[in-house]
């Protein structure tokens, strides 16, 4: 870990806690700066708030008093969660406050490499991809984002020869001044998160951040099947790697006669890659971009390819039973990712989907139900995905109470052969903490049987 002096005897908030929060919180200590974290979870109830308290850190908890703020800070480190039209945060502006994230933190600390991932759908799968080719190949790779680790926690573990491997979402990297990725990955761009950032342009401005701070030294690995992806990077330094599935590049990866291709160099066969999904093919074909600029090997790219399944509750496999394969998705919290898991199957589907209601219709599911014969719904959407499932013809709707419940009715309306699919196509808020907790319970349920 470097050890800069950017922070020691500064004033700073850190805004928000969870493991972010307290991660930005421990650092800027060691680092130290005069920290202050302020939480809206009342302090009995908030063990991270009381772990910072008995390292000697400032806490504030129960509330976000705005007057907090006339004590002098220098910087606020916000939780990414916390949207720009909190109170807190616009007056911060207001008041020149420079607010950053925690992944800012994680790039001045690190010593090594950071290969940063972002885009709408395939963040995960990307990241994790990328780690386990990288592992191959020795090139020690340290993983970070919302696979389970804080990027300014790994950060401070890594030496000149790992690789940080980080996904990174639009709250983060509207929260960033220096960061700068050697190599930098938009997987694609659709409308999402419009509840935070407001409008489309908002939210592609945020993810086009990745490469604000590129040179001509690094790397943008960009999906080329996306013609307004063209347009957001026209400005970036960095040299500039395609992928496409649908056209074969000069510069780039792409896949031509069942091949998969870098640079026109074959890399391995379409029949030998096990992860499903039409989907799941960007990911891999930007993943062996990342993988080849950092120096890994076809043979190891190749046995990667040829084992990975899958990334837990991302079109995970859980088991068959009686002929019944099951599929976790829980990680789909749009119709996009919805979309993309029903494009993956052939065979007959009993849908499980519903959750948080963020003001939406599911009408644009409709042209890709066609393969659905019954779908059980839950959550504050189910009323509208059953419209929806009425409008798309499917004769067997069910409305349950939750996933757990959901499980045995899918069972009971399966036959073999039936693909049994958790893609709820909303967050989990609704009912869960996470979307890993929504999966998990769908994975016990099914264990059940």
């Amino acid at each position: 870990m470097k050890k800069i002096k950017t922070y020691e005897h500064k004033k700073i908030l850190v805004l928000g806690l969870a493991k972010s929060g307290v991660s930005a919180a421990t650092l800027l200590h060691k680092l130290g700066a005069f920290v202050t974290v302020n939480d809206y979870k009342p302090l009995h109830e908030n063990p991270e708030a009381q772990g910072l308290l008995q390292k000697g850190i400032k806490v504030i908890c129960g509330e976000h008093p705005i007057e907090l703020l006339e004590e002098g800070f220098q910087i606020i480190v916000k939780n990414p969660g916390i949207p720009y039209s909190n109170p807190m945060i616009k007056r911060a502006v207001e008041k020149g406050i420079p607010i950053i994230t925690e992944v800012e933190l994680a790039y001045q600390v690190s010593e090594a490499n950071i290969i940063g991932i972002t885009g709408t759908n395939g963040k995960t799968t990307t990241t994790t991809l990328i780690g386990e080719m990288l592992k191959k190949g020795s090139k020690n790779p340290l993983i970070a984002g919302n696979i389970g680790t804080v990027a300014s926690e790994v950060a401070q573990d890594a030496t000149p020869e790992n690789n940080m491997v980080i996904e990174l979402s639009s709250f983060q990297l509207m929260g960033i001044n220096e960061f700068r990725p050697h190599i930098a990955i938009l997987t694609n761009l659709y409308d999402a998160h419009l509840d935070y950032h407001g409008t489309r342009e908002e939210y592609a401005f945020a993810k086009a951040n990745i490469t604000k701070n590129q040179s001509e030294d690094d790397y943008l690995i960009v999906n080329a099947d996306q013609p307004h992806l063209m347009s957001l990077i026209k400005a970036s330094k960095a040299q500039k790697i395609y992928f496409s599935t649908k056209n074969v590049l000069k510069n780039g990866v792409y896949i031509e006669n069942d091949e998969v291709k870098y640079m026109g160099e074959n890399i391995i066969s379409i029949k030998d890659i096990v992860l499903p999904g039409a989907h799941n093919l960007e990911n891999i074909l930007s993943a062996i971009a990342a993988s080849k600029l950092s120096g890994v090997s076809n043979e190891a790219i190749r046995e990667v390819l040829s084992t990975f399944q899958g990334v837990k509750h991302r079109t995970q496999f859980v088991k068959s039973y009686r002929g019944r394969k099951f599929y976790n998705d829980s990680k789909a919290t749009n119709t996009l990712a919805t979309k993309s898991a029903l494009s993956a199957f052939e065979h007959p589907i009993i849908l499980l989907a519903g959750g948080l209601d963020r003001g939406n219709d599911f009408n644009d599911l409709i042209p890709y139900l066609h393969n659905v014969k019954a779908i059980i719904t839950f959550g504050e959407t189910s009323g509208k995905l059953m419209e929806t499932a009425q409008k798309a013809g499917i004769n067997t709707i069910k409305p349950v109470d939750n996933v757990e419940s959901a499980v045995p009715v899918a069972f009971e309306l399966s036959n073999e052969g039936d693909i049994i699919l958790l893609s709820p196509a909303c967050a989990s808020w609704d009912q869960y903490r996470t979307f890993e907790e929504r999966g998990d319970i769908f994975i016990e349920a099914v264990h059940k049987l």
